[in-house]
């Protein structure tokens, strides 16, 4: 990732990091009025420092977030969708599979075995 110069950016980035580790829902609005920015001047600034949309970068972390509670918790996989703000137990699955090349389950065993 780029190096994030502009503070109102870094700002901004923690606070997706804090929401996504709490389990709460963020939107672009609320999250611009945080830093004081309109929503698509932040849009335009997240993009431009970190390379991708700032939707983009909160379905990363959240894809992270899952990943490191699916590998270091005994959480159920319910637990962890619910914990990274999905809703819906098939979007989750296929997100994570996406994301980490098996479904949650599955990686799970995969990386018990690793350990």
């Amino acid at each position: 990732m780029a190096q994030l110069s502009d503070a109102r950016v870094r700002a901004a980035v923690q606070y997706i990091e804090r929401s996504v580790r709490a389990g709460q829902s963020i939107s672009l609005a609320t999250l611009a009025r945080t830093v004081n920015l309109s929503p698509s001047r932040l849009r335009h600034l997240i993009k431009e420092q970190t390379g991708i949309p700032p939707a983009e970068y909160l379905h990363n972390l959240r894809m992270q977030y899952a990943r490191e509670l699916m590998e270091t918790t005994f959480l159920s996989v319910k637990q962890v969708r619910s914990g990274v703000g999905f809703s819906d137990g098939s979007n989750f699955s296929r997100a994570f599979k996406r994301a980490w090349g098996s479904p949650p389950t599955e990686y799970r065993a995969k990386a018990m075995l690793r350990r």
